[in-house]
């Protein structure tokens, strides 16, 4: 649900593991006709509901502020994948995280109270998510982190993201998401060669598009993680990558 730059990239790896693919996004299935032509037969365009309903697990792949339009009815008893991060200067403020009431995820799940929420997918830009997928075993596979409360739903999330080309560190419950959200140790940079300095913005786009991302291993993504200090929620202010 949702095919912009994440839901994309996630689609292109689906498809490429053999798996099938439902696309929806709010426009409509005519306007992901030519996407899902390209990616082939695995992959069919349907409205939101729709996807809703068929999927075995559905990714959630839109800006946050649109939370509360996921349908909830037809999501009931499945598992959801929330790639979702806060960022206010583009979704507004949302008070229940500025306050660390809630994590972002778990704000998602409480909408979601029939369904079970599985974080992942939030914290490495698209173009490395699907040029840094390898096969299991790979000396350069790099590792994602996955939080979420159901240890069922967590394991079929593992599972997923094993077959898209990515090792797992579970990061705990939803309240524990947040260490991998924007402004964390462990949020973009590590994926990401060292910027050069002194691009303009059409060399920037051109290095970004262009450069190879860089392989994070588990026990760098555990250690990542165990060293983020919790901030107020939005405080940063990078938004690369994303939904």
């Amino acid at each position: 649900m949702g095919a912009g730059n994440i839901g994309s990239a996630l689609a292109r790896l689906a498809v490429a593991a053999g798996l099938d693919v439902v696309l929806s996004n709010s426009r409509g299935p005519e306007s992901l006709a030519p996407f899902a032509a390209e990616l082939g037969k695995g992959a069919r365009a349907v409205t939101s509901e729709e996807a809703a309903q068929v999927g075995d697990l559905v990714v959630v792949t839109v800006p946050l502020r649109a939370y509360a339009q996921i349908p909830a009815v037809a999501l009931a008893g499945k598992v959801v994948i929330d790639t979702m991060n806060y960022y206010p200067e583009r979704d507004d403020r949302i008070s229940e995280l500025d306050s660390g009431e809630l994590t972002s995820s778990a704000l998602v799940q409480r909408h979601l109270t029939n369904s079970q929420v599985i974080k992942a997918f939030n914290n490495i830009d698209f173009l490395r998510l699907f040029t840094s997928a390898r096969p299991t075993g790979a000396p350069d596979r790099s590792a994602l982190p996955v939080a979420g409360d159901d240890p069922v739903a967590k394991a079929q999330a593992v599972e997923l993201l094993d077959a898209l080309g990515y090792d797992v560190v579970d990061i705990g419950a939803l309240a524990d998401s947040w260490r991998s959200e924007p402004g964390t140790p462990v949020y973009v940079e590590p994926y990401t060669a060292t910027r050069p300095e002194g691009l303009d913005e059409k060399e920037m786009g051109r290095w970004f598009f262009e450069t190879p991302g860089v392989p994070v291993s588990a026990d760098e993504v555990k250690r990542l993680t165990g060293t983020a200090v919790r901030r107020p929620a939005g405080d940063a202010c990078a938004t690369l990558a994303r939904d």
